[in-house]
């Protein structure tokens, strides 16, 4: 991308990029607070209802890798602003969605617009910014984008208890005309390399996560060894395997496999999507615990989930800073270790009695441990491939980290199904402290993947001239 030749247009392109992220971070967590509300309005299972996260989740998940191809390839300003309309339809769709299977529809059609938005959006503000800007213009983006991540279940909570939940994506629709406006109006257009797009790799990795989530979903209701379990548990292993196996064959792979050769790139990978699908998981159903157990509105539940999602703000920059001195290893399994503590701290104390005083401390010592393990999981990807290769790093990590969050919702709301149910607080809080115990475990083997971070950065994966 051509540099701007002033000031004033540099922070156009970090105002405008920082909001569209803002926007689909918003997003996403503004619907927690929500999810009360509308399995009550639609009168949905907690098990339908995951979907509304998990299709937004697969979607984004799969097509992310794509989003900068089709940048570099049509337009990198033409693509930021059709995603951003992209998922402004979609959250028009989502408030008048008048069942379920629409809104989780309009979901996923929400997700293939942040897959535009969010990579391209990347490769905008790179490109603007020379290397001696560059980490600061990243670091103001991704505080913005974090703001959202804290702030957002609480203004869920707000508008949901007093506008209703269709409210939370009418919201999208102010915010991405004025960004779509924005985009046209101060961007330039660029253009990069043309890179092919692996549509097999594509096709594999969504029916392989789509057909073992749906294994997951389906066992307690059909029996875990029923031929529709085991068939669609099957089905998802060969696909899985056959997208290995593509793309160790496929000229532009779209996950490069021979990257996983670096043991750091491979155990954070696994450290991530462990707990990421603790993570989201939890962020599924606490503020269903919340209202249905403990009974405060939206908007409570939403200021009483900060003690947990505030200690991003305060945690991730320390742990940024500290990791050169200390390694990655020490942080990410130290930081999990904490999430799993604190998440069967929640587990054994959970009851429809529990004052939500006793919750503050486990909340806290979770969130401190992932916002430790996050950004340290993240330097060690990142530091173990060449700089040509941080992009698909990159790309990896952010598919890994949504298809855990997929994993993690469907392994969670198994348990909570087989163990309890949303007809009653108490039956609510059976299945709700099941899941917990799901989520700590989840974290402790996140915990025992970090544990085989190398001790000492290793040399970068070299490229190779067709993925380079």
């Amino acid at each position: 991308m051509q540099t701007p030749i002033n000031r004033a247009e540099k922070n156009w392109v970090l105002g405008v990029t920082a909001l569209a992220s803002f926007m689909m971070a918003l997003d996403a967590m503004i619907i927690t607070t929500a999810f009360a509300a509308i399995r009550a309005d639609f009168g949905s299972a907690v098990e339908t209802l995951q979907w509304t996260v998990n299709a937004f989740n697969l979607i984004f998940a799969v097509l992310l890798l794509t989003g900068a191809a089709l940048g570099d390839r049509f337009g990198r300003r033409r693509m930021f602003a059709s995603g951003i309309a992209l998922f402004v339809v979609a959250s028009v769709a989502c408030a008048l969605a008048g069942t379920a299977t629409a809104l989780i529809a309009a979901r996923a059609l929400q997700g293939a617009g942040a897959a535009l938005v969010m990579p391209v959006a990347m490769v905008i503000l790179s490109g603007t910014f020379g290397r001696e800007e560059r980490a600061r213009a990243l670091g103001i983006f991704s505080s913005i984008t974090g703001c959202a991540l804290i702030v957002g279940p609480a203004i869920g909570g707000f508008i949901t208890a007093h506008f209703g939940w269709r409210w939370v994506f009418w919201i999208n629709l102010p915010i991405g005309l004025i960004a779509i406006a924005l985009v046209l109006a101060r961007l330039r257009e660029s253009f990069g390399p043309a890179a092919a797009l692996d549509i097999p790799g594509l096709s594999l990795v969504a029916l392989a996560a789509l057909a073992l989530v749906w294994s997951l979903l389906r066992g307690n209701a059909v029996g875990w060894a029923s031929a529709e379990v085991m068939g669609t548990l099957l089905s998802g292993l060969v696909f899985a395997a056959g997208f290995v196996l593509w793309e160790l064959r496929a000229a532009a792979p779209m996950v490069p496999m021979r990257l996983f050769a670096s043991r750091a790139l491979a155990a954070g990978i696994s450290a991530s999507v462990l707990f990421y699908a603790a993570m989201y998981g939890v962020l599924f159903l606490l503020p269903q615990f919340l209202q249905t157990t403990l009974g405060f509105d939206a908007f409570g539940a939403g200021l009483r989930l900060l003690p947990w999602t505030a200690t991003l703000f305060v945690t991730a920059p320390i742990a940024g800073a500290v990791v050169n001195r200390f390694g990655e290893r020490p942080l990410v399994v130290t930081g999990l270790l904490m999430q799993a503590i604190g998440l069967g701290w929640i587990a054994e104390i959970a009851s429809p009695a529990v004052a939500y005083s006793a919750l503050v401390a486990p909340l806290v010592l979770a969130g401190v441990g992932v916002s430790m393990a996050m950004p340290s999981a993240q330097n060690a990807i990142l530091s173990s491939v060449a700089v040509a290769e941080m992009g698909k790093a990159s790309g990896v990590f952010n598919m890994g980290r949504f298809l855990g969050g997929m994993f993690g919702i469907a392994a969670l709301v198994a348990s909570f199904s087989a163990h309890g149910g949303a007809y009653s607080a108490a039956h609510f809080d059976s299945g709700f402290a099941a899941a917990m115990r799901v989520a700590a475990t989840l974290s402790l083997a996140g915990a025992i993947a970090g544990i085989f971070l190398p001790a000492r950065r290793r040399a970068a994966v070299a490229a190779t001239p067709q993925d380079a």
